[in-house]
């Protein structure tokens, strides 16, 4: 599939690189891939495809250029009062933040994630990381708050300590550290990233699908409830999986020796 570009221009870009996996990059590189009103509407038009295609299961999340992930918003526009174009009503920041997703997202980092770039890294569900790229949320060296999801996401993803001094310093962490917490699940040298990425998807594309996405919608939900409220939340998940087809596949393929044959339904 040749990329297809989402939105009103070539801000963002999608295509189908592997069975059942898409790639979505940020097209922007002259500025490091910066988020502006095109990149906003582009991603959340690329969620959406993606959503709608019962044949991509999982979806992986890259920047253009090799230098930078995502340097953010694109400061330009915020110094021309456009903040309000950094973002759609439904998907907040990026198009992407808030947005609702039921497949699973991997950040692919190549370079620079840095203030909303690290936020929309983190509103994925996993990451892979080039051995150069490196985090950081600098808002407050600008007066800014991280309003997209930074100031909660990041301090789940890592000990409590770390998260709230990389916060208030808005000092970078390089990715063998953001390695060493546990933010990032998978750390290679950049030219094997892409390949690191599809390793990751494809390791999850073998696995019933709604199966995937009922299991990642209760884990999403982990630190939002109870352990009595995960609990129900899990049961009903467990039972309306009970009613696809794929239920039925999984034992029968286990029993007949054989690899299950998923039709996502």
């Amino acid at each position: 599939m040749t990329a297809k570009s989402m939105g009103p221009n070539d801000a963002i870009l999608m295509e189908k690189i592997a069975e059942r996996v898409a790639l979505v990059t940020i097209n922007r590189p002259d500025a490091r891939n910066a988020v502006n009103n095109d990149v906003a509407v582009g991603m959340e038009a690329a969620v959406q495809a993606t959503e709608a295609d019962p044949d991509i299961w999982v979806v992986i999340l890259t920047g253009a250029g090799g230098k930078a992930f995502c340097a953010g918003a694109d400061l330009k526009a915020v110094s021309q009062g456009g903040r309000g174009t950094l973002g759609t009503p439904n998907g907040g920041f990026g198009g992407f933040v808030h947005q609702p997703r039921t497949k699973p997202w991997i950040a692919a980092v190549n370079g620079f994630a840095l203030a909303g770039g690290t936020e929309i890294a983190l509103s994925c569900d996993m990451i892979v990381a080039s051995e150069g790229s490196a985090f950081g949320l600098p808002e407050v060296k600008r007066a800014l708050v991280a309003g997209a999801g930074g100031l909660y996401r990041l301090p789940r993803a890592l000990p409590k300590a770390i998260a709230i001094e990389l916060i208030l310093t808005g000092e970078h962490f390089d990715a063998k550290r953001a390695y060493h917490f546990g933010l990032i699940n998978r750390l290679v040298p950049a030219e094997k990233l892409m390949e690191e990425s599809l390793k990751l998807a494809g390791q999850i594309c073998v696995n019933a699908p709604l199966s995937v996405r009922s299991s990642l919608a209760v884990a999403r939900k982990a630190y939002d409830h109870t352990d009595a409220e995960l609990r129900k939340i899990s049961e009903e998940a467990g039972l309306k999986n009970m009613q696809t087809e794929d239920f039925k596949e999984g034992p029968r393929a286990f029993v007949e020796k054989r690899p299950p044959r998923w039709v996502g339904k």
